[in-house]
């Protein structure tokens, strides 16, 4: 086939890398883990993108996770509009800023809010409330799990970590430069999936630890479901009066009305939340319990705060999608359904062409593993996958006009706007793919 044009985003790329490192503002963007030119986007609309040399893709990033609704939704785009006639920012509360908390704490069941401006920011504040709540000053995470670029958080960080090798599997070092290691010290490390690992580790050190931080279904070493008895032993870790904090940044309000934790019968003490609840515009917020909450400044001792935090427009933005997904209450079954069959459709293609692939996906989350059909529940499980295989794959998907997540280690997307059309479109690129792979 005629390989697509991509003069515009050459240039564009070439123009980045002179003034922006690597030519990015995010790492995964740059394709470095698939090769070839990362795609400069002009426009999007519902399933859809269209980049600068006119190429339209099916897109499955949704922009990582916001645009559950599909790209550029009339009653999300209205409500940013209207928002846009009274002004940007006040540097001052507004009724936006109370209305969309009034309906996260409704539909989550969270006692009180406090928005933030992205998920990293949620994650980070977070932590400083539990060590500042629990009089702690340790945190544990597992291996795998992503929560953002906060120095404290970042060891065996996910995505990052296995796209751009940037630490070693099996370590507990930083998984960046310019992280002290007596600072990622305060971080302890356990593997997800490992009931009997976490509780060991809590007997040791439980009286030592003010939060566990996890993701309910992990999306940043591809997606990763939790086990019934590590969903047990998540629980178990607020005997010793430690925090559990659910990371739903990517999850929240996607793979169920209350995201992950309402979807598994979680019960954590804090919640992160980011992406959807600001409809594609920059957003993050924390809360849960109360007692913990009113901890934070101005109310308690924990200080945060923020120039931009409720921006009027990022809360037009997340109010309009809420409710477009509450008012229609089979989005979820269709959201669900039409994974099914891309995964179904996945797998089968893959077979029929002899190529080993392993399909995890819950609700509208998915991720392709190339390595033999098997139980991938691990960070060490993903680890074995066949990047090359992938990359193969990923260029020629997006050749055929499917932009996939440019990474083997992440979770692609499903919107309310893809259709069987779409679908239809996806397993035949997929065939082709698999047969060029």
């Amino acid at each position: 086939m005629t390989a697509p044009d991509t003069t515009r985003s050459e240039s564009l790329f070439a123009r980045a890398r002179a003034v922006t490192p690597g030519g990015v503002n995010s790492p995964v963007r740059a394709f470095k883990n698939v090769g070839g030119v990362p795609r400069f986007i002009a426009s999007a609309r519902g399933a859809h993108l269209t980049d600068v040399d006119g190429q339209t893709y099916i897109d499955y990033v949704g922009s990582w996770g916001p645009m559950i609704l599909g790209h550029d939704h009339p009653a999300v785009r209205g409500a940013i509009a209207d928002a846009l006639t009274r002004g940007t920012s006040f540097g001052a509360p507004s009724a936006g800023e109370v209305e969309l908390a009034e309906l996260v704490t409704r539909i989550t069941g969270a006692e009180r809010v406090r928005f933030v401006n992205s998920g990293t920011e949620a994650t980070m504040s977070a932590l400083r409330l539990a060590r500042g709540f629990t009089g702690r000053k340790y945190i544990l995470k597992f291996r795998g799990n992503y929560h953002g670029h906060a120095d404290g958080l970042l060891v065996e960080a996910g995505s990052g970590l296995l796209t751009h090798s940037a630490g070693q599997l099996g370590t507990s070092a930083p998984s960046s430069a310019g992280v002290p290691e007596e600072y990622a010290a305060l971080t302890l490390v356990t593997e997800y999936n490992d009931p009997s690992g976490l509780d060991a580790l809590m007997r040791e050190r439980g009286h030592e630890i003010a939060a566990v931080i996890f993701e309910p279904v992990v999306g940043n070493a591809g997606v990763l479901l939790p086990t019934p008895e590590f969903l047990a032993a998540l629980h178990r870790v607020g005997e010793r009066g430690t925090l559990l904090i659910a990371d739903e940044v990517m999850t929240g309000f996607r793979l169920s009305p209350n995201g992950a934790t309402g979807l598994l019968g979680l019960r954590p003490d804090l919640t992160c939340w980011g992406k959807i609840i600001g409809g594609g515009l920059p957003v993050g917020a924390y809360g849960g319990r109360a007692e913990v909450m009113d901890f934070v400044s101005p109310q308690g001792p924990v200080y945060q705060a923020g120039t931009l935090s409720g921006n009027p427009l990022a809360m037009a933005a997340g109010l309009a999608t809420l409710r477009q997904l509450q008012a229609d209450p089979g989005v979820y079954a269709r959201l669900e359904a039409y994974t099914t069959r891309l995964a179904a459709g996945l797998r089968d293609a893959a077979r029929e062409a002899g190529v080993p692939l392993t399909v995890n996906h819950v609700g509208s989350m998915l991720t392709a593993f190339f390595q033999p059909e098997g139980q991938i529940r691990t960070y060490a499980d993903a680890a074995r996958s066949d990047t090359a295989a992938f990359a193969a794959w990923f260029q020629a998907m997006l050749a055929r006009g499917v932009y996939w997540a440019p990474s083997q280690f992440e979770s692609i997307f499903v919107s309310a706007a893809h259709t069987d059309l779409e679908l239809n479109a996806t397993l035949d690129a997929a065939r082709a793919a698999y047969k060029g792979a």
